[in-house]
């Protein structure tokens, strides 16, 4: 009953953390199909010619906010918590919101308002991986970890619906605009209320030397007292206990310490190898890249099925394939086939260029397309999940706020890099993009290979002497005989007792 408990208890709170990443994927999405609605452009009084400027700016400056706001979280969920941290980032983000979807009149108002709910989500992104793997039992934190790019292509899936459904439902008015940004508040609200409702984390809680709170919140999270859990608590406590006696003094040079630079390395890549698979520039610009491979005008109804797509493949992955093929295997298996992916695409475009104007889609473009799609669903079964996961993984709990924060800046500024260079890419080299993304691919699958380290079912105080830190590594066998035997001594001294 304990375990069954412990994890619902753990799918709830990681659920609900979640919501987050929902909220980044869907304020994202749907505000590119937001600007190009008649009734938008009509009350912000937006021009033919400055409507790529105004698309380009709605989207670089919430990437721009959420940049900067990795920095400033990182010091604050340190000293505060995670649980006030992500109710803070939803905080900011309704407010953000509000302003949005409020008619100004104003392009000025409605960017600083971009940039507000950019700062709220940008913390979001951090600390919700890092809150998740904390707190999630380590036989299933692959799949735990998994549920924030689950709740990404739900966001992002949403979102093109929300566009295509007010579009077609609803006439040229204020409201048509106003219902697809006014409804992030829900998500917004839901994360912000419910972190009054939930447990700090318990590896928070023991650095921070609360270690009486940090038990009652393990003891929750795994659904009551075990020796199992008496265990865990052990290790988390060691663990905590020999990076303290390690690293004593050092302030910024632990950064500095050979293992740690190697793990900022690997998480500042691997977010540069999510963008180099090109996934994120097709999510996007998903109706202008299904144009540029021939699908005719039913661009958008198709982009809405691309986001279906990409959420029965990722619940896929976490349902099944997570905990058994690994994170190593699944970068390296979704890397190839990508690549693979992308050169088919740049072949069958490249031989059949799509006829400028044409309104219906032809055999290539349904081939094309299709290969779009399939490139998606192998994205959100390795390099979609697996980063997010793997980061907030793989550091010591003295640097983790630190290191989780790097590789999310790192997304976001690369993310905004690619951004602007895909538009222009598709327009100026047409079919050689898709072939630059292959070759992208191919490069990710020897860099895995080569750099990432197999993290399935350890518990992230066995990480350290996974990455060879033999000053901070403790010995887990040593320290659950060391709680078995206090329990048994507990136990006898009760019998004489009684």
């Amino acid at each position: 009953m304990g375990e069954r408990l412990g994890a619902f208890r753990a799918w709830y709170l990681v659920a609900l953390s979640c919501t987050g990443s929902f909220l980044f994927a869907y304020d994202t999405g749907v505000v590119g199909g937001v600007l190009t609605l008649q009734s938008f452009q009509i009350d912000f009084r937006i021009a033919k010619v400055n409507q790529s400027n105004v698309s380009s700016n709605a989207t670089s400056l919430l990437q721009a906010g959420a940049f900067f706001s990795c920095f400033f979280v990182w010091p604050f969920t340190a000293h505060f918590g995670r649980r006030w941290s992500i109710a803070l980032a939803s905080l900011i983000f309704c407010i953000g919101g509000v302003v949005q979807v409020i008619n100004t009149h104003s392009l000025a108002a409605f960017y600083v308002a971009r940039v507000i709910s950019g700062i709220g989500v940008g913390m979001a992104t951090v600390i919700i991986p890092m809150y998740s793997a904390e707190m999630a039992p380590k036989q299933i934190r692959g799949q735990l970890g998994s549920v924030f790019q689950f709740f990404f292509t739900l966001g992002v899936m949403t979102s093109y619906w929300v566009d295509y459904g007010v579009s077609q439902h609803l006439g040229p008015t204020t409201q048509q605009w106003q219902i697809p940004i006014g409804l992030q508040l829900v998500p917004g609200g839901i994360l912000g209320l419910g972190m009054l409702f939930t447990k700090e984390s318990a590896r928070w809680l023991a650095k921070a030397g609360r270690i009486e709170e940090a038990m009652q919140s393990l003891v929750w999270i795994r659904g009551g007292d075990s020796t199992r859990v008496q265990e865990e608590f052990a290790e988390i406590i060691a663990g905590i206990q020999e990076e303290e006696r390690a690293t004593e003094g050092l302030t910024w040079k632990e950064y500095l310490l050979p293992v740690n630079r190697f793990r900022f390395v690997i998480v500042i890549t691997l977010q540069i190898g999510v963008q180099l698979t090109g996934n994120t520039s097709l999510a996007y610009y998903a109706p202008q890249i299904f144009k540029a491979v021939g699908a005719g005008d039913q661009s958008l109804l198709i982009s809405g099925f691309f986001g279906v797509i990409k959420v029965a493949s990722c619940l896929f992955f976490l349902l099944f394939l997570v905990e058994k093929i690994g994170r190593r295997g699944s970068l390296i298996g979704g890397a190839f086939l990508m690549g693979a992916y992308m050169l088919i695409i740049a072949c069958l475009t490249a031989t059949h260029p799509p006829v400028v104007n044409q309104s219906q889609i032809t055999s290539t473009g349904a081939a094309a397309v299709a290969m779009v799609y399939l490139e998606a669903m192998s994205y959100n079964i390795s390099w979609g999940p697996v980063p997010w996961l793997y980061m907030s993984e793989i550091f010591p709990s003295r640097i983790r706020e630190a290191g989780v924060a790097v590789g999310t800046a790192t997304q976001w500024l690369f993310n905004f890099v690619f951004s602007q260079i895909t538009p222009h890419a598709i327009n100026n080299i047409g079919w050689r993009t898709f072939l630059m993304f292959c070759i992208f691919n191919w490069a990710l699958v020897v860099y895995a290979w080569f750099v990432i380290k197999e993290t399935k079912g350890k518990s992230l105080e066995e990480m350290e002497a996974l990455f060879g830190s033999s000053d901070t590594a403790i010995d887990i066998e040593k320290v659950h005989e060391r709680v078995q035997s206090e329990r048994a001594q507990a136990a006898n001294e009760k019998i004489q007792a009684a």
